[in-house]
């Protein structure tokens, strides 16, 4: 062992040092920098103290006693603060409480603190010798202010200094590693755990099986309370574990040499940049260096660390991974990954990103002196059934719990591992103060359950604002908790009394994740009668069955028009063909009601198509059916189809319609074959687009392979393939103004959402995408913005009362109005305008603070100060005189860049779930078709039950193709909100420019961003005008119910 090379400045400032040898093994203990370094300063201390490490809270309070010079005592009145809490009873709350933990990770080392803190004997078991772990962790506001209270800036001195806040994990397991050793943990290190050894007989405990040679001290230790934080890979025996799977993800993590040079440390972070709604970044990074990605995220820690998400067919092109294997375990493998290749590829990915001025980028190494880069699956994520249990043999009870990655698994691009990962540590430390107690065991394990529901739901926005407050008690983490969410009746199944052999038993525990029905359509009697009424009183239409009924079309008409009053008048059908008729029906029902079709209007004519006419009909009936019957039209607060169904058509029909004519498929196909590959399509498959039938897994960018999304793919007119918007090959020519990069489309203007839209003959709607809209009428306008109006428009608030809008005033140019509209902005609209006097009392009283202060807190800004702040920072040059200000805006510009990169993730990562549901279901809907198809000797009662499973299976369907509108409308927010933040960027760029020195190529230029910049402001306006109309119209729905 060996101490470090320097003592710090107050080390050799504090007179008893240089007398007191236990100061400078103390001083060493404070800044060493290596686990072994750590373990010998501090048995040195031990030994000159005449202290035996491990001796618990006693230990903490001798160690204290004898060091108390200044320097120290700064050290022992954050800890004192914590030990203090009323909720540890001045360390004697578990007293004769015996603990094993399992894992010296950070949630391991994290609830160590708490337990010893509660005044429990604690002993740690950790299989490695030391720590190598450079990849960096976010950090939620509430996990920085916890280790600055454990006194973090004292054991590492750069703790959250920069303006992203983050930590290396091999630097939280140095500082809770110091925090537990001083709080008398007694930690064993290189012994594996392998099991629980029950007691062999009444009155003996429960022991640990551990490896290789555990010592007869730790061999014998008895203990009631187990807690595993070993990892995903090792979850204690009796617990249930749930997958969690996606579509494949492949992540990439690469570490580099950080020198801390000048020019290192001016090179920005990156909080997250994401392919959902930042096209054009890795558009412009697949043109330079070949690699695709779908999000990349820069932090600058210890080392120059970068995580990406690779795409698969990338890392085949370029030679990372050898071959294309079905199992993602072989396929990133150490046989088939090419590591010089993996190097190359990571490289280039960070110098891109970084503008190649992080110069030659060294790569750090990992335990094994290898260059630290990797590949890894995060494809399916694994998740604990429950927190908690408990098992007994010969009256003695052992409490087991989980935290960190074996209780959940975290999804890297969200940053909550190890945020979520101390909540859990504060959770379990509760319950074994519950345990303590003499709680019943099924009360302890039903409050844990409780809260561990919560786990998956928090963020820093749903918990408590003062993250001050935070303590042991779940009450002062979780607004509206309810400790009683589970009951013990439910967590029977978690109390094991073992017998001779331990016992298995099946959790029958509701998966919370199970797909829920929300209004299956039931049996086909049920939609029947439900279809017989609704088409009730239409002359001509008499529905008696659900498949030769609808041959003629009059009955599907008859359908829409009850829906859908004002289109498909019985008058306007008059001289239409059965074929005709049903195609107009098929249509408007797309168009107007976001009912996709599922068959084709051959196959209805025809009759030879009756299950996927069924499973078209109970579309209706689950969207519709809790509309009373009556003969005026549907009330417009009934619940309808999901109105993002809606709008996402609107808008592909928009965007198709901006772009020049693509070669056609042909006639509308057939519904039972794929347009693309010709197999045959069963009704659960079919996914309808402009009329034609595919596979979803055949619809997909034909570059990337990726799943198509309303609103985010174009067909090609050359070649006729589907393409997403970041890999569609663009003309030769590109428009005046181009970026370069696919043209955003329109949104829906507000009008076309508006219902009903009003009359139309069926053949000037067939000419366009729907009803024509009176030429008289502007299907848009120019708003004027005033400042209320910036003001909603930055921050997407919904406009309360449109009609009290003030009027448009009189025309001005484009030039003008976006003028007007950025002159008080920074990133966004209708920001104030403050003079500069008023910083300089501000920036002066922050620096005082700062200095009198001996760590950094996050300095909370008045609304109307940061407001003014912001307008000052996009003037050239004025923050440069207020660097602390400055600061504080850099790092809440990097949190908000870091909360929509998170929310994408979400989204993305939704979507990708989404999208393995719905191969599930179409799977099981393909064995129920074949099932009814194949069994025509089958009994009727037995394929009355088929149909009823197929219903349900296509309720689910639709549930879940709702739930993707719905997040695609949050895409198209999140592609707004980058979109306005380039934008401006770019005209700050032409503004800030002497007029005399502009040239008539960058006045040309600046014009066009502006017009840009107006046209995203109409954009935007028509989103918040959709959100607005559905929230009223779910308001107007909430009242009937009440009613």
């Amino acid at each position: 062992f060996h101490l470090s090379s320097h003592l710090p400045l107050e080390a050799s400032m504090a007179s008893p040092t240089s007398t007191n040898p236990a100061h400078a093994h103390f001083e060493s203990f404070l800044q060493a920098q290596l686990c072994q370094d750590v373990l010998s300063s501090f048995q040195e201390l031990c030994g000159a103290l005449g202290l035996e490490p491990g001796g618990g809270l006693p230990q903490y309070h001798k160690i204290k006693d004898q060091l108390n010079y200044w320097s120290a005592k700064s050290l022992w009145t954050k800890l004192d603060k914590r030990a203090g809490q009323p909720v540890y009873q001045q360390g004697r709350a578990c007293t004769s409480t015996k603990c094993l933990v399992v894992g010296a990770g950070p949630c391991g080392l994290r609830v160590a603190v708490e337990l010893a803190l509660l005044g429990a004997r604690v002993v740690l078991v950790e299989k490695r010798t030391k720590f190598s772990r450079h990849n960096v962790l976010h950090l939620w506001p509430f996990t920085i202010h916890d280790l600055r209270a454990l006194g973090a800036k004292k054991f590492y001195g750069r703790f959250c200094t920069g303006t992203l806040d983050h930590i290396s994990i091999r630097q939280l397991q140095l500082l809770l590693l110091k925090v537990v050793l001083l709080l008398g943990v007694e930690i064993h290190w290189g012994v594996t755990f392998t099991g629980l050894q029950p007691p062999p007989r009444k009155g003996s405990g429960w022991r640990a099986q551990l490896q290789p040679n555990p010592p007869a001290q730790l061999a014998n230790y008895e203990f009631d309370v187990l807690i595993s934080a070993a990892g995903g890979k090792f979850v204690p025996e009796g617990f249930k574990v749930r997958e969690m799977r996606g579509k494949l993800a492949i992540g990439i993590t690469a570490n580099f040499v950080n020198g801390r040079t000048v020019e290192e440390t001016q090179v920005p972070e990156i909080s997250g940049v994401a392919r959902i709604y930042n096209q054009s970044f890795f558009q412009s990074l697949l043109k330079a260096t070949g690699i695709d990605l779908e999000n990349i995220v820069y932090y600058k820690d210890d080392t120059h660390y970068f995580v990406m998400t690779a795409k698969k067919q990338c890392l085949l092109r370029l030679g990372v991974l050898r071959q294309d294997w079905p199992d993602t375990d072989r396929l990133l493998g150490s046989a088939n990954v090419v590591p010089e290749a993996l190097q190359r590829f990571a490289r280039a990915a960070a110098d891109f990103a970084t503008h190649g001025k992080l110069g030659k980028l060294e790569f750090a190494q990992d335990a094994h002196r290898q260059p630290d880069v990797s590949a890894f699956d995060f494809t399916s994520m694994m998740r604990a059934e429950s927190s908690a249990r408990v098992q007994e043999k010969h009256g003695a009870r052992l409490l087991l719990g989980l935290v960190g990655d074996c209780l959940v698994e975290p999804f890297w691009p969200l940053g909550t591992g190890v945020a979520r990962g101390f909540l859990a540590a504060f959770d379990a430390a509760w319950m074994v103060k519950r345990w303590a107690e003499g709680a019943e065991p099924l009360e302890v394990l039903a409050e844990r359950e409780s809260l561990y529901q919560l786990l998956s739901q928090t963020s820093p926005e749903n918990m408590h604002r003062n993250v001050a407050q935070y303590g042991l008690d779940p009450a002062t983490r979780y607004p509206n908790l309810n400790l009683r969410a589970v009951t013990p009746n439910q967590v029977r199944d978690l109390y094991d009394v073992l017998t001779k052999e331990p016992v298995q038993r099946n959790n029958d525990k509701i998966d919370a994740g199970m797909l829920t029905t929300g209004g299956s359509a039931g049996t086909q009697e049920e939609l029947l009668r439900w279809c017989q009424e609704q088409t009730a009183g239409y002359p001509g239409v008499h529905v008696s069955d659900l498949s030769s009924s609808w041959t003629d079309g009059l009955a599907l008409c008859a359908l829409v028009h009850r829906l859908q009053p004002g289109v498909l008048e019985p008058s306007e059908l008059q001289g239409l063909g059965a074929l005709e008729a049903t195609a107009w029906a098929l249509k408007v029902a797309e168009h107007e009601l976001g009912i996709t079709p599922v068959v084709s209007a051959q196959a209805v004519v025809a009759g030879n198509d009756p299950l996927g006419l069924i499973a078209y009909l109970s579309h209706f009936h689950s969207a519709f059916k809790s509309t009373a019957h009556s003969p005026g039209p549907v009330s417009q607060a009934s619940p309808g189809t999901s109105s993002a169904v809606l709008f996402l058509g609107k808008l592909q029909r928009t965007l198709q319609r901006s772009r020049a004519k693509v070669k056609s498929l042909g006639r509308a196909g057939a519904g039972d074959l794929c347009a693309l590959c010709g197999e045959h399509l069963y009704v659960l498959e079919r996914l309808c687009v402009d009329g034609h039938f595919f596979h979803r897994s055949c619809f997909r960018c034909h570059t990337c392979e990726a799943t198509l999304w309303p609103g985010g793919y174009e067909q090609h007119p050359g070649d006729g393939h589907f393409y997403c918007l970041q890999h569609l090959p663009q003309p030769d020519h590109q428009e005046e103004g181009s970026d370069g990069g696919p043209e955003s489309p329109e949104l829906p203007t507000p009008s076309e959402n508006s219902m009903p839209p009003g009359l139309s003959t069926p053949t000037a709607s067939q000419e366009g995408a729907g009803p024509v809209p009176d030429p008289s009428q502007p299907t848009r306008r120019r708003i004027h913005l005033s400042s209320l109006e910036r003001q909603r428009l930055s921050s997407l608030n919904l406009t309360p009362d449109p009609e009290m809008e003030p009027p448009p005033k009189p025309p001005r140019s484009c030039s003008a109005l976006a003028r007007h509209a950025l002159e008080s902005s920074f990133v966004g609209w209708g920001l104030p305008v403050q003079s500069p006097q008023a910083l300089v009392a501000m920036e002066k009283e922050e620096e005082e603070s700062s200095s009198s202060s001996e760590e950094e807190e996050d300095v909370p800004l008045d609304s109307d100060v940061e407001q003014a702040l912001q307008t000052f920072a996009k003037t050239s040059g004025t923050m440069k005189d207020y660097p602390t200000w400055r600061q504080t805006l850099l790092r809440r510009a990097k949190e908000e860049e870091m909360k929509r990169f998170r929310k994408a993730q979400t989204i993305q990562r939704r979507l990708n779930e989404i999208e393995g549901a719905l191969r599930e279901l179409e799977a099981e809907g393909v064995k129920l078709e074949l099932a009814l198809r194949r069994q025509s000797s089958s009994p009727e009662q037995q394929k009355k039950l088929w149909v009823g499973q197929l219903l349900q299976l296509v309720d689910k369907k639709n549930s879940l193709v709702a739930e993707e509108a719905e997040l695609m409308i949050t895409v198209q927010e999140l592609n707004l909100e980058e979109k306005q933040w380039q934008l401006d960027q770019e005209l700050r760029g032409y503004m800030n420019r002497e007029e005399t020195l502009k040239t008539a190529a960058d006045r040309q230029a600046e014009d066009q961003v502006l017009r840009k910049l107006v046209d995203l402001v109409n954009q935007r306006d028509a989103l918040i005008r959709f959100q607005e109309e559905r929230r009223l119209s779910e308001l107007a729905l909430g009242t009937g119910a009440q009613g």
